[in-house]
């Protein structure tokens, strides 16, 4: 059985239901993760659950320490990661409480988002980003509760913490895309190269700025609906993480096997230890 990891998003800081609890501080080569790490079992299989934001939402999604998140769920062990996430609408029929899979992502910010400097060099594919594996149980889950799911589209990873201009979120709509968010193209891109497969189950809360009757945009409107929808995101992971967890095969588990490019004799014996958590099958 695969250990299946869960970030948590706006609204979702904890997961009722694990139990064996036990909180873990992991220490990173990359500072401190978001918070303790919520360690235990859930219907029967190992899971990690961390708050992104941290418990009480004290860490911007511009300020969030994304290497040493990741870099804790896969010295945890982890192998499978579901992202919950808020997100704006793109498009009239994404509507607000509808939940998207998106299969892609565009990535518009300039955050660290690699385990890999001048030291040691990695470029794993990334052209599909997302687990397909994981994404179809994360859907079939929803459908199999009667709720609104969209599977596919493209999730828009701006920087923020500011929401859209009217003129960026018409430019987006524009490029014909699905959904925009502050966080997962980035979890994304360091799960792909720690290994672990990543799907994104996003709960829209709003339709970002364009719509000409929706109204404007407030945190409290994102985080009253996300609320509202929090029940349902932890009902479809009840469903979905059991079968995550006996997938046998996942593409991501292998993606560094052709990635380094850097001469081993060139690595230092400190680099290969501060990243023997990700590298280190490759790496001696």
């Amino acid at each position: 059985m695969r250990k299946v990891g869960i970030i948590g998003g706006s609204g979702l800081y904890d997961m009722k239901g694990i139990k064996n609890v036990e909180e873990i501080k992991v220490v990173t080569p990359f500072g401190k993760p978001s918070d303790a790490y919520i360690c235990g079992t859930f219907e029967g299989v190992s899971v990690v659950f961390l708050p992104r934001h941290s418990r009480g939402h004290c860490v911007s999604p511009s300020e969030i320490n994304y290497r040493a998140n990741i870099f804790g769920m896969k010295k945890l062990g982890v192998s499978a990661l579901i992202s919950v996430s808020a997100c704006g609408s793109l498009k009239e029929e994404l509507k607000p409480m509808d939940f998207v899979i998106p299969n892609q992502f565009i990535d518009r910010t300039a955050r660290p988002s690699t385990f890999f400097s001048k030291d040691i060099i990695a470029h794993v594919g990334f052209a599909e980003p997302v687990c397909p594996k994981v994404s179809q149980i994360l859907y079939e889950s929803a459908r199999a509760l009667n709720l609104p799911v969209h599977k596919g589209g493209t999730y828009l990873n701006m920087e923020g913490p500011q929401f859209s201009t009217i003129a960026e979120s018409n430019l987006y709509r524009h490029w014909n895309l699905d959904i925009i968010g502050m966080t997962n193209a980035t979890e994304a891109k360091l799960a792909r190269e720690a290994e672990i497969a990543y799907a994104t189950l996003a709960a829209v809360t709003d339709y970002d700025c364009w719509h000409p009757t929706h109204g404007k945009v407030t945190v409290d409107m994102i985080i009253s609906n996300l609320l509202n929808n929090v029940d349902n995101a932890k009902k479809i992971l009840a469903r979905a993480i059991p079968q995550v967890a006996k997938i046998t095969s996942f593409d991501a588990e292998n993606a560094l096997e052709f990635a380094l490019v850097t001469d081993r004799k060139k690595i230092s014996a400190k680099v290969k230890k501060q990243l023997k958590v990700i590298v280190g099958k490759y790496v001696k």
